[in-house]
């Protein structure tokens, strides 16, 4: 009976091993702050950059994204994905306004290059990927939907609320480019972020491992 019986509950350990290998939950009140801190980040630059200034956004995201860092274990990969975010918006944005689609304010760098504002908010969008997002890494294709709508329209909220930017005519150029762009980074950002924490939660010592007797 005892030989039948370990094996079962062999089976029981390495099954609860297993599901505790996903990564646990961020706590309510940390989401809060994150979600929160996330558009009030937007809110400075996006007013900012309506006044003709980049350093305001710029200054309020480093301080949400190392806030967020401070708060976080995996601090090397949450800096990972704040680089490849921002690597994202150098291509989304920059693309956007090299080719006159979006016409951006506070544009430190000329035309030819994503204002760093906007940059400021990709980084700080990477660290809501563990958060606020958390719950979309397993469902991409609502990720897919929030960034090919909620991209696009949060664009036009800053060009038209506070002048941040203006879409050239035809505006559906820059809104189509932003739509399609977005639809692709933020699951690609999303299922990278996913991976990541996956890679590191099943490394961790001792996670599903079970001695021989």
């Amino acid at each position: 009976m005892s030989r039948n019986a370990e094996p079962a509950h062999r089976r029981t350990s390495s099954s609860g091993a297993s599901s505790s290998q996903a990564v646990p939950p961020v706590s309510g009140w940390r989401t809060l702050v994150n979600v929160l801190g996330n558009q009030a980040v937007w809110f400075v630059a996006v007013i900012a950059a309506g006044q003709g200034r980049a350093l305001p956004g710029v200054l309020a995201a480093a301080v949400f994204v190392l806030s967020q860092l401070w708060l976080v274990s995996r601090r090397t990969d949450e800096i990972r994905l704040v680089g490849l975010a921002i690597l994202c918006g150098v291509v989304v944005d920059g693309v956007a306004s090299a080719q006159g689609w979006v016409v951006y304010r506070a544009a430190s760098f000329g035309d030819l290059v994503a204002p760093p504002w906007i940059l400021a908010l990709w980084a700080s969008l990477a660290v809501t990927l563990n958060s606020a997002m958390r719950a979309l890494q397993s469902r991409l294709w609502l990720g897919a939907l929030l960034g090919g709508v909620g991209g696009p329209l949060a664009y036009l909220a800053a060009a038209r609320g506070w002048e941040a930017a203006q879409f050239a005519a035809p505006a559906w150029h820059g809104m189509a480019w932003l739509a399609v762009a977005w639809a692709i980074a933020l699951p690609a950002l999303l299922w990278v972020a996913r991976t990541w924490a996956r890679r590191a939660t099943s490394a961790a010592p001792g996670d599903g491992r079970v001695t021989a007797s």
